[in-house]
């Protein structure tokens, strides 16, 4: 299926930061692709809302000092260095232009939470766009690297759904890692650290689905990122709701395979010197995903997270959303209705769990 290449397109995709600096670079993909990807112009500015932009604090991007790129299929380009003053907690406008072509296979993030926009022509540095479409995913952009002293350096929120921050309010920034990001900056001790959101809907650690799995990616997403000095684990509840509903069961797994995944990716990790943190798994109870087999599985998972001296400490997730009467279930007011996904306080309660302690010693 042809995406984009019906006519020539500018997205303009606005992205939020943790860290803010004096220089930026951008991650474009192209890692799902089927068909070498034209990027004919980018451009980064500050975002003023909706589409529109600042234009003093905005640069044009290069690719090895050319204005244009070719991305391979299966493949990744990084943009040279801009100068943009990029404030922290800020919204960056990523915008670039793609000339007609084939696009059949989309490398994208499918639930962006946030709202971007395409317009019709080369627009990349127009200040609005004039009637745009709005979207809600962020295709072909795969990060932005902020320039920061040396002694800065990053935290990956790594997990499904609930660290992607599946229905909570649009354009809010309301994820856990987006409450611990305000509260890292906050801090003396912590405000060097970024926070990096890898969550994917949907992920699993042992099988791909929506995406590939959490072993596959994890180098990926988690150690070739810049400055990574910790990682914060939160998978294995799509593992277990395939494994163990009671719709239709498939790619069955155990607590013991589970935990097997966790100590690859803890030992992928601390190979690279990056510390280790697992949460343990929120309430668990969505219709025809939850059953008591798999709580079971769950219960075993977040007992070995507590007590395991294979990683560098526990975050407990499910202490912080569930319902002290009912600690099967999250507290109502952190339910976002599904019995499996928090609703936005509750996934401020999730940030705010969070020790800061745990990353005050680099």
């Amino acid at each position: 299926m042809v995406i984009y290449g019906t006519a020539d397109t500018t997205v303009r995709e606005i992205v939020h930061v943790s860290l803010g600096g004096p220089m930026v670079r951008v991650i474009f993909t192209n890692e799902f692709g089927t068909e070498p990807l034209t990027i004919g112009a980018a451009h980064v500015a500050v975002s003023q809302g909706g589409s529109t932009i600042n234009l003093v604090s905005a640069a044009s991007l290069t690719f090895g000092g050319h204005t244009s790129v070719i991305i391979p299929p299966g493949a990744l380009v990084i943009s040279d260095l801009a100068t943009l003053n990029l404030p922290a907690q800020s919204d960056l406008a990523i915008s670039f232009f793609l000339p007609t072509q084939t696009i059949s296979q989309l490398s994208q993030h499918g639930s962006a939470v946030q709202t971007s926009y395409t317009a019709p022509g080369n627009v990349v540095g127009a200040k609005t766009l004039d009637n745009p479409t709005e979207i809600r995913t962020w295709p072909f952009v795969k990060g932005v690297d902020v320039k920061v002293s040396a002694h800065s350096g990053a935290v990956v929120a790594f997990g499904d759904s609930i660290t992607d921050g599946a229905f909570v309010a649009q354009n809010s920034n309301g994820r856990w890692p987006d409450e611990l990001a305000r509260r890292l900056l906050a801090n003396k001790k912590t405000a060097d650290l970024g926070v990096l959101n890898e969550g994917i809907g949907g992920n699993r650690i042992l099988h791909d689905g929506t995406g590939p799995s959490a072993l596959a990616r994890f180098d990926r997403d988690v150690i070739a990122q810049s400055g990574v000095k910790y990682v914060i684990i939160l998978e294995a509840i799509n593992d277990i709701g395939h494994a163990f509903t009671t719709v239709r069961p498939y790619d069955v797994v155990s607590a013991d395979d589970l935990i097997a995944g966790y100590v690859q990716m803890a030992e992928r990790a601390h190979t690279h010197g990056i510390k280790v943190y697992i949460a343990t798994l929120t309430p668990y109870h969505g219709a025809g995903y939850a059953s008591p087999a798999g709580e079971q599985v769950v219960q075993a998972l977040n007992q070995w997270i507590r007590t395991t001296n294979q990683i560098d400490g526990c975050i407990d997730f499910e202490k912080a959303t569930q319902d002290p009467a009912n600690p099967a279930m999250y507290l109502p007011a952190y339910d976002h209705g599904d019995h499996l996904h928090p609703s936005d306080p509750g996934y401020k309660a999730m940030g705010d769990a969070i020790d800061l302690k745990l990353f005050e010693s680099k």
